[in-house]
């Protein structure tokens, strides 16, 4: 077997491997006989068939796959002698006729690379600093209210009350309409409906639509122009200007619960009423805030990483990393419904720059845990795990089920590890403290 690796440009590698055909003639007769057993020919019994006939139907299969099995072997052997980083798995390349005396393989392969770290004292990063206060707490409140809300025709006196004295329609109100739309007027599909109901200020309607039924009362009509977008999704009338008539059959306000002991009961607190429930809206938006601000200086301290450090991508990785992607890809579509998912095709070139970020920072995450120690320790492991489970209502059980799967186990391991590299990072690099209100916290990707 030849030791000599040939140098073909940045990470990829040759050797040739040389290997004697007869020392594979022992393994080769066992291989024949147990096909042997299994072969079926008319005229012979299972098991049977003659060994000439076994030899010329299974010859060239069984050495074919032999010397490939045993250049692997000689490989993976030198790859551990000479201490070889791969990249991948060697590609096999045949030299010799599957008859030779002497049988040749070319094993391709590339390396991993050299990683060059860079001076991380020369970066800077953005560590966000955001508090919540009793606005922010009042903002959750009125979105949880919102999620209970229900509406009362305006005019009519009830328990809650009966609306205002305006009777017309406003913004939040819901709406009840007949409508109908012609174009050189005729009308078109799609374009007529009768007991639509939707609420006014959410967007669900063109602005056009929204602003001729802002102000009617129930029983009024009104007629006005609409003009499709080009790229509407209702291609017949994209770009073409309809006219409409609607109806209002009834218009209805909104009644939100009141913030009370009832209310707070109605979210799942048991005890200690409005100002429990404050309390655990703070904690979750405290929470929601250390997981953005986190978020985000991860991802900034990725990219400075990414452009800190030089180094060459292995091609075999980025094309398996390719493949992950789209594999990734078709299980979403697949997950959403998409008809005939599992054959719509997915080019691997569309990820070609998101597996090659990915593989970078991949190699150079491994190469700063290693040189750096940050590998995260089991009590780390354990200290994340009783974090999240705390936000269940059984965090015993939660932990259990952590523990019970190797793969949620070492998704949790390297999110601790990215949180060791992140520390390492910022232990070097110029921080700037910035606060921002929740609601800047909130847009920022």
């Amino acid at each position: 077997m030849a030791v000599q690796i040939e140098n073909l440009g940045q990470l990829d590698r040759k050797v040739t491997l040389e290997f004697a055909r007869a020392d594979l003639a022992k393994a080769r007769e066992a291989r024949l006989v147990k096909l042997g057993k299994t072969m079926k020919m008319a005229g012979f019994r299972p098991g049977k068939v003659p060994k000439n006939l076994v030899e010329k139907q299974y010859g060239m299969q069984v050495d074919f796959e032999l010397q490939f099995d045993k250049a692997s072997e000689l490989f993976y052997e030198l790859a551990q002698i000479e201490k070889i980083a791969l990249a991948g798995q060697p590609r096999l390349e045949p030299k010799s006729e599957l008859e030779a005396d002497t049988i040749v393989f070319d094993a391709l392969f590339e390396v991993l690379p050299e990683v060059k770290i860079g001076d991380f004292s020369k970066a800077e990063v953005t560590k966000y600093l955001t508090e919540i206060a009793d606005p922010e707490i009042d903002r959750a409140i009125d979105v949880l209210r919102k999620q209970q809300v229900h509406y009362h025709p305006r005019g009519e006196a009830g328990h809650h009350g009966d609306g205002g004295a305006n009777m017309a329609a406003q913004a939040g109100d819901q709406v009840v309409i007949d409508f109908v739309g012609k174009i050189d007027g005729v009308e078109f599909a799609g374009g007529k409906a009768e007991n639509f109901e939707y609420v006014l200020g959410e967007g669900r309607m063109l602005p056009e639509f929204e602003a001729a039924t802002l102000g009617l009362k129930a029983g009024e009509s009104k007629t006005f122009p609409l003009a499709f977008p080009a790229d509407y999704h209702g291609k017949d009338v994209a770009g073409k200007t309809a006219e409409f008539t609607i109806t209002v059959k009834s218009v209805n306000w909104p009644h939100l619960p009141a913030v009370d002991d009832v209310f707070a009961l109605s979210m799942g607190v048991t005890e200690g009423g409005v100002a429990k429930m404050r309390a655990e809206v703070k904690e979750n938006l405290d929470r929601e805030v250390k997981r953005r601000i986190t978020s985000l200086l991860k991802n900034e301290v990725m990219e400075k990483l990414n452009s800190l450090c030089e180094l060459d991508v292995p091609k075999s990785l980025v094309a398996s990393e390719q493949e992950r992607l789209v594999e990734s890809a078709r299980q979403d579509l697949m997950q959403r419904g998409i008809p005939n998912a599992k054959d719509v095709p997915i080019p691997v070139e569309m990820f070609a720059e998101q597996a090659t970020k990915r593989v970078r920072l991949g190699l150079i995450l491994g190469d700063l845990v290693k040189q750096q120690n940050l590998a995260a320790t089991a009590d780390q492991i354990k200290a994340e795990i009783d974090e999240q489970a705390a936000t269940y209502e059984d965090p015993k059980e939660v932990v259990r089920w952590f523990y019970s799967n190797p793969s949620r186990l070492k998704d949790i391991e390297n999110l601790v590890l990215e949180d060791n590299v992140i520390k390492y990072f910022t232990s070097l690099a110029k921080v700037t403290d910035k606060a921002i209100s929740f609601e800047e916290l909130s847009k920022l990707n």
